[in-house]
């Protein structure tokens, strides 16, 4: 029977989740009376004695799973920040039956009939823009999932599918075990040298809290970065390197090899099964980019622009290291560590001079404070609805006029049961539904440095740019305002989902918002103007060397998905193939990228790494024009919070964006302001 504790709506306030009452062995018995209960629903839109229409068919099949998707959402995402082995063990039991699920509703042919009816009849009836994205999105969903095919290709495409779902776990879970694994412990304060007063104070606090004498480093990045940035030490930033760079590439029981070549061949089939030349043409279809060859093109572009200036920069690097240390061949374990020293040179500008004006609560409070300015938002504290560990802070968002808009959670500090890196993710999508608007819960969750006994968290300029891009994201889920749960928020093309997190990061480097929140933790004193300037002028620093680099993983995610990967035997030689014409540093054996690449591996971003760079385009293009206007300028903000952060995938992304800007973007804007050409 379903357990009380997760049966929706929850008797809670604000109906959100119950996390402090809910047990792991409650979610695989909830799971199965949930996904029974969604096959009731789906039958009875079959069974419908009246003719099928937009709204006994479109209309009931979006809102149907309610439940399912509700606590598929909550456990999915404990997985992610809070798991346990428990829960990963649920996680292998459900995903199948999920998968599952997804193809019974997929390949059911009489539910199809129904869809197909509505959308042959698509002309004569008199929808919204809103209800024809839904009837398109909705045919293709069975279209583009196997409902044409015969039934031996339908149940070999289940067969994947369920494979699929098991696979992309094992590896995630393989990387999260690799992380926590490794622990490199320091007792000579001698090893020490370079690194800042906070980073030698946290990793003192972590060793103490394992029970160990001296200073604890680990993968998790906020003891990852300043080790590999600041530490004098050359051979421990090797040592620490190379654990990271070959995460689940150690031929243990914990290595992802095979399941990177199983998952990449299965994406291959699947598509290839549904008609698909590759799994990257199945997925571009639905794309703004709309085909592997665009994307490609627009990848190919981007690096010819941007090689000369890396070589440049990586040279200049080259010749800082020899000159200061006589290093001789630059290595991967230099990199950071370099680039900061020259940085620091060019710019008398440091990380750590910075993160005084950075305590996290304040950075927060800017976040809210440009929200409000922007998009009226207002952002309250609240302590009465549950949270799923004792760090996540909740609030509450209203607007100018005190509607509710939404419940926001943030989770900001590295534990063991929490992957790395930094993500947005939503409890419970909004919609309307009989008269009603009802509101979604969101969330972000980051890793940043935990505050020490004598320091508040204090934040590096790159996790304040953190912050706010996964801010951005929370507010396309916040401002939703659409009909149906399936077009609401972040559920875009996934490459316009980058465009209102990256555009957010713009506010960082402007003084008029840096003003609102950058004042130094202990004095109260406003960030000194010099500083500003510099960290505007530093915006470029490296810049040719940051494109390589992502338009790196961007060919590589196409080189994965855009071919038939049939015959690739040697995940780590087809690797070094691909990064050929991107890499900068020599090669090293012991590292793979592929193994821990959990973006295109265990995420949504497989064929779709390229839209990071893509909705670079977008965000500098549509921050000039806040730029001409004002950076808070009313007018601005209000078209692309209507035209853009509320409206969601109820029409074509381009359109959407057009109607903000006036046209469509770009290169020019994200290419000046990278400082590739001048």
């Amino acid at each position: 029977m379903i357990k009380k504790t997760l049966k929706t709506p929850f008797n809670t306030k604000y109906n959100t989740s119950p996390f402090r009452i809910i047990q792991s062995e409650d979610f695989l018995p909830t799971f199965k009376e949930a996904i029974k209960m969604a096959k009731k629903e789906i039958n009875d839109i079959i069974n419908n004695p009246e003719n099928p229409s937009f709204e006994n068919t479109i209309e009931a099949l979006d809102f149907s799973g309610e439940q399912l998707d509700r606590i598929s959402s909550i456990f999915f995402n404990l997985n992610s920040a809070e798991t346990t082995e428990e829960i990963q063990k649920i996680a292998q039991e459900v995903s199948p039956l999920l998968s599952e699920f997804s193809n019974d509703i997929t390949l059911n042919e009489d539910l199809f009939k129904r869809v197909k009816a509505v959308h042959d009849s698509k002309s004569e009836l008199d929808l919204t823009p809103e209800q024809k994205t839904l009837l398109d999105k909705k045919y293709k969903s069975f279209s583009r999932n196997g409902a044409n095919l015969s039934e031996d290709k339908k149940t070999k495409l289940r067969e994947i599918d369920k494979n699929l779902s098991k696979l992309k776990l094992k590896f995630g879970e393989n990387v999260l075990a690799e992380t926590n694994k490794f622990e490199m412990l320091i007792t000579d304060e001698s090893d020490l040298s370079g690194l800042p007063d906070g980073a030698k104070e946290a990793a003192k606090q972590l060793a103490e809290s394992k029970k160990k004498e001296g200073w604890l480093f680990t993968l998790d990045y906020p003891s990852y970065i300043p080790f590999v940035t600041y530490a004098d030490n050359r051979a421990l930033r090797k040592k620490l390197t190379l654990a990271a760079g070959s995460k689940a590439f150690k031929n243990n029981e914990l290595d992802n090899q095979e399941n990177v070549l199983q998952i990449t061949k299965l994406r291959h089939d699947r598509a290839n099964l549904l008609g698909y030349k590759t799994h990257a043409h199945f997925v571009l279809e639905e794309r703004m980019a709309e085909s592997p060859e665009n994307v490609q093109k627009f990848l190919n572009e981007l690096l010819e622009k941007a090689k000369p200036t890396a070589k440049r920069e990586f040279e200049n690097l080259e010749q800082f290291a020899k000159d200061l240390d006589g290093i001789d061949q630059l290595q991967k374990w230099d990199g950071a560590y370099y680039s900061e020293k020259l940085k620091q040179k060019l710019f008398s500008l440091d990380d750590e001079l910075l993160k005084p004006y950075f305590k996290l609560e304040n950075v927060i409070n800017g976040a809210f404070t440009i929200a409000n300015k922007l998009f009226d938002l207002q952002f309250e504290e609240i302590h009465d609805i549950d949270k799923y560990h004792d760090d996540v802070l909740t609030y509450k968002v209203t607007d100018s006029k005190g509607n509710f808009i939404s419940i926001f959670y943030a989770d900001f500090f590295p534990r063991s049961g929490k992957r790395n890196g930094a993500w947005m993710t939503v409890y419970k999508p909004q919609y309307i539904k009989n008269a009603e608007n009802s509101r979604p819960h969101i969330s972000i969750v980051c890793n940043f440095t935990k505050p020490t006994k004598t320091k508040p968290s204090l934040l590096t300029f790159n996790e304040v740019t953190t912050l706010f891009h996964e801010f951005g994201h929370a507010l396309h889920g916040m401002l939703a305002n659409t009909t149906y749960p399936s077009l609401s928020g972040t559920s875009v093309y996934w490459d316009f989902v980058e465009l209102p997190s990256q555009v957010m990061e713009n506010w960082c480097f402007e003084k008029e918002a840096l003003e609102l929140f950058a004042t130094h933790y202990e004095t109260g004193e406003m960030i000194p103007m010099d500083l500003v300037e510099k960290i505007k002028e530093s915006a470029t620093f490296h810049e040719g060397m940051q494109t390589l680099r992502q338009l790196s993983f961007g060919l590589l995610d196409m080189s994965w998905h855009g071919q038939n990967p049939a015959d690739i035997k040697d995940v780590k030689a087809f690797e070094t193939e691909m990064f050929k014409n991107t890499s900068l540093y020599p090669e090293t054996k012991e590292t793979c990228m592929s193994t821990a690449f959990a973006h295109i591996f265990q995420g949504g971003y497989s064929s779709g790494y390229y839209s990071y760079k893509w909705a670079e385009v977008l965000d500098a293009d549509a921050f000039e024009y806040f730029k001409e206007a004002g950076i808070f300028n009313k007018t601005v903000a209000d078209k692309f919070k209507n035209n853009v952060l509320s409206q969601g995938g109820t029409e074509n992304p381009m359109t959407l964006y057009k109607r903000f800007r006036g046209q469509e973007p770009k290169p020019e804007a994200l290419l000046k302001r990278a400082g590739l050409v001048k």
